[in-house]
């Protein structure tokens, strides 16, 4: 099976996510102190779909392959369920959810694929078979 890919996958999804939680809670603050060195930025919700639309393929396709060689659906759920929310968290936005809850919902979004992430990651390495693993 493809368990190096999987593994990658694995941790590139995760970083993804992590990348989610740093940008909302870091963003401002570096905007703030860069603000007379920036000319130009992105639209913020531009950068939040981009992010979206990069960490959900690369999550599903590490989970699908996670479960395909270790049979444990609960992490797929739980990743499927994290990376809903954080869709949420980008379709509701800072309009309906408030800042506070926007980042509220993507770090639960981001913790819930991260910890999915985790554990595939985690069942991946502990199997102990010759045929699966190099």
């Amino acid at each position: 099976m493809n368990v190096k890919t999987q593994l990658t996958t694995d941790k590139l999804a995760a970083t993804f996510s992590l990348a989610c939680v740093i940008h909302c809670f870091f963003a401002p603050t570096f905007l703030i102190l860069t603000s007379g060195f920036i000319f130009t930025s992105l639209d913020n919700e531009l950068v939040h779909k981009i992010m979206l639309l990069i960490a959900v393929p690369v999550s599903i396709y590490a989970l699908i392959l996670g479960y395909k060689n270790h049979s444990v659906f609960s992490f797929l759920c739980i990743g499927i369920l994290g990376l809903m929310t954080l869709g949420s968290a980008v379709l509701l936005g800072e309009s309906l959810l408030g800042e506070s809850g926007e980042k509220l919902v993507t770090l639960v979004g981001s913790m819930l694929v991260c910890f999915a992430h985790f554990r595939n990651y985690q069942a991946c390495k502990n199997l102990e078979c010759s045929s699966c693993h190099d």
